[in-house]
């Protein structure tokens, strides 16, 4: 039932028929995520240490779990139709 729901977003996404608010949420939420990496690239390149790669780590748990995080609560508390 969730891997439904899933694939019914994913092809709204891909047919361009989501709401204005919907749009809202996940350019916020792609933002987030792109805003993060780039200063965790940054970080990464102004650092002190030898070390100068990315912080792949970082950017997983303050930019990738904060952006879905919210979705992942929706899909908990939503009531069933």
């Amino acid at each position: 039932m969730i891997l439904e729901n899933i694939k019914d977003i994913i092809s709204k996404i891909n047919s361009g028929d989501l709401e204005k608010k919907h749009k809202v949420y996940l350019s916020v939420s792609l933002g987030w995520i792109i805003f993060i990496g780039y200063l965790t690239w940054w970080n990464g390149i102004k650092s002190l240490a030898l070390d100068k790669s990315f912080k792949w780590d970082e950017w997983f748990w303050f930019g990738i779990v904060p952006a879905i995080s919210p979705y992942l609560f929706y899909f908990i508390w939503k009531k069933k139709e």
